[in-house]
């Protein structure tokens, strides 16, 4: 028996990274997951594995969630592929880096778009179906850079998105309170990920200054996020709302 058995989850950014682990992670408590991206193979991917795991999933791609229509129609599907929706999984994000003044207004809009627009159009659209299961669970996925300044890689952007999510998260809390609705924040530091693993490549001098800010000197895992985004989706943390969870080994304690 999972710790999400019934519940209907829809989880955005799932064609790898952390969003693919959450499917496989949030299927095997039980639920049943709804996963969007805009990338649609390698979404196709991660519902075979969920499947092939023994886990149910219905794959929503290709959508871009920063076209509020997109993001409507995706919430719509996901709303009626199992007669509901329980859990929102805001995990899906894109975001460009760079100091300033060498940010461009593109650069910022962009980020913009891509970190605080897909949480706030894909929420919006959800909320009546929560409310419509007597209530639900909005979990934004933040950053770090939320709460405090960055120096690797520079990132103005990133900082002021996500400081907004956070900010959404509490308020979504305060509104949803009366019908049932909990929000939470998840704030990770640096994550490994394909994608990191990628760009980073052999470059360990560059890692290294990634993770210097963190005690434990070293990336999270995927896992590491997304086993607590499934708790705090669970009934379990009945009595969690409005709170930002930083998983970021220790960053931002000093």
């Amino acid at each position: 028996m999972g710790t999400l058995d019934g519940k209907v989850v829809l989880i955005t950014g799932t064609a790898g990274g952390m969003g693919r682990v959450a499917a496989l992670v949030f299927a095997r408590e039980g639920a049943k997951v709804v996963g969007s991206d805009i990338q649609a193979e390698a979404n196709a991917e991660t519902v075979e594995l969920v499947r092939r795991d023994g886990g149910e999933m219905t794959g929503v791609a290709p959508f871009d969630l920063s076209d509020p229509e997109q993001a409507r129609q995706v919430v719509e599907v996901a709303a009626g592929a199992y007669g509901g929706l329980d859990v929102v999984y805001n995990n899906a994000a894109y975001l460009r880096f760079g100091p300033m003044p060498d940010f461009s207004v593109e650069d910022w809009r962009v980020t913009m778009a891509g970190e605080l627009d897909i949480p706030f159009f894909v929420s919006k659209f959800a909320w009546p179906h929560l409310v419509g299961r007597g209530g639900g669970v909005i979990i934004n996925v933040a950053s770090m850079a939320g709460m405090i300044a960055g120096a690797v890689p520079p990132m103005v952007g990133h900082s002021v998105a996500n400081a907004g999510v956070i900010a959404m998260t509490r308020q979504f809390a305060l509104e949803g309170a009366p019908q049932g609705i909990r929000a939470v924040a998840i704030s990770p530091g640096p994550v490994l990920t394909p994608a990191s693993e990628r760009d980073l490549g052999d470059d360990q001098a560059a890692r290294d200054r990634i993770t210097a800010k963190t005690l434990l000197k070293r990336f999270a895992h995927p896992e590491e996020i997304v086993e607590l985004a499934a708790f705090l989706a669970s009934d379990r943390a009945a009595y969690i709302t409005g709170a930002n969870y930083a998983v970021d080994g220790g960053a931002t304690a000093w």
